[in-house]
């Protein structure tokens, strides 16, 4: 079986894709899957994380929209999110739209995604296992601040967030294997440590790589429908984003930390386009 991002599943009624087939969203994800979802979470408050978003993608087959990942604003017109919430090989960027600004989801007030920008060493043929999970998002337009939306800062290079920091990831995937966020649908919050790459590889075997990052604790841990969330940590007194939600356990086993794309990897990658982009 192969690896299952984290997408959000409670709004998909999609089979997600994967090496080319399709595989029901109950069946067996296998070993690394893509993840979307809180456990062991609560209800957010009203713009307690200004920089959550929404990615709504149109869903080619039912003409409907669903909420497929999360993602977060890093810049006025930016948002970063996962590689594997993008799907298809020539993504259409009409087909994509951004919630900005509330806690539940709603398509009505999204802003339309004007670029799509996949990491290159992304691999739509190894998925989320083969690492570089990152996309950027190019809004239409940018969007003003308020006390409801702002952007997170993103981390210095020589940052050090040593094993055990205590972190928040945020979402609105699942709450337990199989469990759909119940309505109405607030957006999850939870406290996880960062755990060491060594132990994680314990876990997962060689497959964690160095611009991976892993995270979550006892009962404390993402779900499918958290994909491309971010994770962020209080870093000399404001907060900055050190991963994105990548994959994580079959079963969502609660033991098991969560995959996260390590953000100071990338740096160099999303301040390129950030900066260069008229």
């Amino acid at each position: 079986p192969c690896p299952l991002p984290l997408q959000m599943l409670w709004l998909l009624v999609l089979t997600l894709p994967c090496l080319g087939g399709s595989v029901p969203v109950t069946s067996d994800p296998g070993p690394g899957t893509e993840l979307v979802g809180i456990m062991g979470g609560h209800d957010a408050a009203n713009g307690k994380w200004p920089w959550q978003v929404g990615l709504w993608f149109l869903d080619p087959t039912s003409s409907q929209w669903n909420l497929r990942c999360g993602g977060s604003l890093i810049h006025p017109q930016w948002v970063l999110t996962a590689a594997h919430c993008i799907p298809g090989r020539n993504p259409v960027t009409r087909d994509f739209k951004v919630q900005l600004g509330r806690v539940r989801p709603s398509y009505s007030d999204s802003v339309q995604v004007a670029r799509i920008i996949r990491h290159p060493k992304y691999s739509l043929e190894n998925g989320v296992s083969g690492g570089a999970d990152v996309a950027l998002l190019k809004l239409e337009a940018p969007v003003q601040p308020s006390n409801l939306v702002m952007w997170i800062r993103l981390p210095p290079a020589s940052s050090p967030f040593p094993p055990g920091t205590r972190c928040w990831v945020t979402g609105w995937g699942l709450i337990a294997p199989g469990e759909l966020l119940p309505p109405p649908h607030n957006l999850q919050e939870v406290e996880v440590p960062i755990v060491a790459n060594e132990i994680c590889q314990q876990q997962y075997g060689n497959v964690i790589t160095d611009d991976m990052l892993c995270a979550g604790s006892e009962g404390r841990v993402t779900c499918q429908g958290d994909s491309g969330g971010p994770l962020v940590c209080q870093w000399r007194g404001t907060w900055v984003q050190v991963g994105v939600v990548s994959w994580g356990p079959q079963y969502c086993l609660p033991n098991v930390p969560t995959v996260y794309a390590r953000v100071t990897s990338f740096l160099p990658w999303i301040h390129l386009h950030i900066h260069s982009s008229p």
